[in-house]
């Protein structure tokens, strides 16, 4: 193993990265979007990639199966923020936006999408006047997401009051529209059932017939990714689990093989991997 590589810390995880620098080919790279590969900031719309981060991935790409894109926004969003389309490198980079439902290929450049669920047409509709009655929380606003809607509490002056004051009502309003509510940093976002990082990771590697698998996320939405790569390796897939952050969700950090501070750390530890699989 190559000294520059971060040591994951776990005996599952040394396992993964070993596979993964053994046989680059058969492993699949998959990250979240926002958070890790691109800084957290108060308006989602001004989100953009780290500026290491194409490079990093465009360096990675050629050497491994498939580097894959999963996240909550809308995949043709990702695509944009993260400035991932015509660069050369990541001529087969896959997006899975809006946890699955949508698909962008670079090979195509277009998005595949399955139907809306109607819930989340309803739930669009009633939110604002759901919150004016829920109480006055100045600075919460919704992000419209296409498939589903988000309120954000990181503008409010309380944020944390607002998050926990809003989290059971907004439950209440997702069950009764068919929807689930996944709580996040600061963010409560309504979304059909049956679409997670989990579910999506685990139908790609499926696809790809994937010999390892490297995870990398930062939040709450990224658990059901992580027990998707621990069943894979309990069913003798290898994989490595990687927490962008340094303790901001201990959920994910305690089930984390190795963590690396926010996406300047997914950067520099991309750009090593990069180095050591062309280097083994």
């Amino acid at each position: 193993m190559v000294s520059s590589l971060p040591h994951p810390a776990t005996p599952a995880g040394r396992d993964g990265l070993a596979a993964l620098l053994a046989r680059p080919s058969k492993a699949v790279v998959a990250l979240d979007f926002d958070g890790t590969l691109a800084e957290i900031v108060p308006d989602p719309e001004q989100a953009r990639a780290h500026p290491g981060a194409v490079p990093a991935l465009a360096a990675l790409a050629p050497e491994v199966a498939s580097v894959a894109v999963v996240t909550g926004r809308p995949a043709g969003v990702a695509v944009r923020y993260g400035g991932f389309a015509g660069v050369p490198g990541l001529e087969h980079l896959v997006v899975l936006g809006h946890y699955g439902a949508e698909r962008w290929d670079a090979v195509s450049g277009t998005v595949r999408a399955a139907a809306p669920h109607p819930g989340v047409a309803s739930v669009r509709a009633e939110l604002p006047g759901f919150l004016d009655r829920a109480g006055a929380w100045p600075g919460v606003w919704i992000e419209e997401k296409g498939r589903a809607v988000a309120v954000h509490t990181r503008r409010a002056q309380d944020p944390e009051g607002a998050f926990e004051a809003l989290k059971g009502p907004l439950g209440d309003l997702a069950v009764a529209h068919g929807l689930v509510l996944e709580p996040g940093r600061m963010v409560l976002e309504l979304r059909p059932p049956g679409m997670d990082k989990g579910v999506a990771l685990a139908k790609y590697v499926r696809e790809v017939g994937a010999g390892s698998v490297l995870y990398a996320g930062d939040d709450l939405g990224d658990l059901p990714a992580f027990a998707t790569v621990e069943k894979l390796r309990s069913d003798g897939t290898p994989g490595l689990l990687v927490c962008s952050g340094s303790g901001e969700v201990p959920e994910l950090t305690d089930r984390a093989d190795l963590a690396v501070p926010g996406p300047a750390g997914v950067v520099e530890f991309l750009t090593e991997l990069a180095r050591a699989v062309r280097e083994a």
